[in-house]
């Protein structure tokens, strides 16, 4: 029981929080303690009755109990704190502005697209393209039958998932959220129509709150949009591939190569929707 305690409170603040509320919830609901008619995305809802709390409630709820709820909980926690440990390190207040954004996003689209009520397998399919995008690098492969580069990961979910007779509706949603927001932050700065503007800020209170060195943060986008991640940004506890956001910086620039990690990826199952995988596989060169 320690175990698990220690492996949780080694978590960044944002996974940890996101973790403890959708086990929460979804427990809460399998208890017959709440009802999820009380927490689905319903804009009218929202708009007429004043029931704000399903903007958040709908993120938090997974389904019944089950080996699709632990699977899901598994693409939660592995992408969001390679976010939050990688590229977003030492910016917390970054990374919750990138998933309220991404919220934000997905509540505006939902009621012009017949998608399920509970949008939190589409964050996490977010979560997925944005470190993909960021790890460019890092080799993952399929079964053992075929390899890709991490940004084709959301891909290959995808059509696994539409193979196991999936709707493919809530996954490309996350993919579109996530190339919007991926194309603000990390591309439109460095064109010639940004001018290395950021059309995302996160509010200084957020900052102030969240981060622990806000000083520090200018120096962080400098770099960040340069395209050059700082050594320092993953701990050597968590040096699973992790292309430019780990200790493969001096590969992606030398082209040296460098001990090679594995990291085992999920055996999944088909479920409602999203993040179906089965034996993927990644290792960084």
């Amino acid at each position: 029981m320690a175990a698990w305690y220690d492996w949780y409170l080694e978590m960044p603040p944002i996974t940890r929080v996101y973790l403890a509320a959708s086990v929460l919830t979804t427990g809460a609901c399998a208890l017959e303690l709440v009802s999820p008619f009380s927490l689905y995305f319903n804009a009218q809802l929202v708009i007429y009755k004043f029931q704000v709390w399903r903007l958040f409630t709908n993120f938090f709820f997974f389904g019944a109990l089950g080996l699709d709820f632990l699977f899901h909980m598994f693409f939660l926690v592995r992408y969001c704190r390679l976010l939050e440990e990688g590229s977003f390190r030492g910016r917390t207040a970054d990374f919750l502005m990138m998933l309220l954004f991404g919220g934000a996003l997905m509540c505006c689209v939902a009621p012009f697209i017949n998608v399920p009520p509970f949008l939190g397998s589409s964050l996490a399919f977010m979560m997925v393209y944005v470190w993909g995008r960021r790890n460019e690098y890092v080799r993952m492969s399929f079964l053992g039958l075929f390899q890709f580069r991490a940004p084709f990961l959301p891909w290959v979910l995808l059509g696994f998932s539409v193979l196991l007779g999936n709707s493919p509706t809530i996954d490309l949603i996350g993919i579109g959220v996530g190339h919007i927001y991926y194309f603000l932050e990390d591309v439109f700065p460095t064109i010639p129509a940004g001018r290395g503007r950021k059309v995302l800020v996160t509010p200084h209170l957020l900052r102030l709150l969240l981060d622990t060195n806000p000083a520090a943060e200018d120096v962080v986008q400098v770099a960040h949009l340069g395209g050059v991640d700082e050594a320092p940004r993953v701990p050597a506890m968590a040096s699973h591939a992790e292309g430019r956001d780990g200790n493969d910086n001096n590969a992606e620039h030398t082209g040296e190569p460098h001990e090679r990690h594995e990291m085992e990826g999920p055996h999944a199952e088909a479920g409602p929707e999203g993040m179906h995988a089965e034996g993927i596989h990644a290792h960084s060169d």
